[in-house]
């Protein structure tokens, strides 16, 4: 049960919550960004006229639809990373490398996989027509993806890239089975101190809803005005 006692205890380490913030949203911002340049060659992979590509590609998407997020981040965690060694550094003072990478390489590789599609379904949203123009023009394959389809494409899906943005911040949650200090770490963490559980779980479920709910709006918003600018 709740009680104003078990509050008093759990903001003593409120600094755990305040550090696993920080770590929640570094860990969500580099993994839309390697993300992102993942997915984007997963789905360049997917319209190649190379079969082979075509395949591990597909392949790989598929594999990572299909599986659990805790699987793949322990698969990461203790075999693809599990014998190196990772500098022991600390980001911000806290945030513990060696085990903050495999998450943020977890948590890319998952979030590639969903991006992928995003992407490869804007880039097949671009009229054919255009491509056909810049070709008679004297444009490649290569420039013409650059500076004809792409920058059209990317513009159609940023609502759903900020919106994997969102879905990544509550995803990250999973990171402190592998002792990445994030919001859930804190919580665990808070637990152990004061033997209270009820308490540090609704301080998170506030901070994770002060990190979604904001963001969402504003997302709602930018997709509003970019419908707007459709209209004539």
């Amino acid at each position: 049960m709740f009680s104003s006692a078990g509050f008093a205890k759990t903001w003593q380490y409120i600094d755990l919550f305040r550090q696993g913030l920080v770590c929640t949203i570094s860990l969500s911002l580099f993994t839309v960004i390697f993300g992102f340049v993942l997915a984007l060659v997963l789905a360049l992979m997917r319209l190649s006229r190379f079969k082979v590509l075509k395949t591990v590609a597909a392949a790989y998407v598929e594999l990572f639809r299909a599986t659990p997020m805790l699987v793949q981040l322990f698969v990461v965690y203790y075999v693809l990373l599990g014998g190196l060694s990772l500098p022991a550094v600390k980001l911000f003072g806290f945030i513990r490398f060696e085990r903050f990478l495999p998450g943020v390489v977890a948590l890319s590789m998952n979030s590639g996989a969903y991006l992928s599609e995003i992407i490869r379904a804007g880039i097949q949203s671009i009229d054919a027509g255009q491509t056909e123009a810049s070709r008679s023009l004297g444009m490649s394959a290569f420039q013409t993806m650059k500076y004809i389809v792409l920058p059209q494409a990317v513009k159609n899906i940023l609502p759903a890239i900020a919106n994997e943005f969102v879905t990544i911040i509550k995803e990250s949650s999973i990171c402190y089975t592998i002792g990445v200090q994030e919001i859930m770490y804190a919580v665990n963490a808070t637990k152990g101190a004061t033997y209270r559980v009820a308490e540090p779980l609704v301080i998170a479920a506030a901070v994770y809803f002060c990190l979604t709910y904001p963001t969402s709006k504003i997302i709602a918003r930018f997709e509003r005005k970019m419908g707007n600018g459709y209209k004539r």
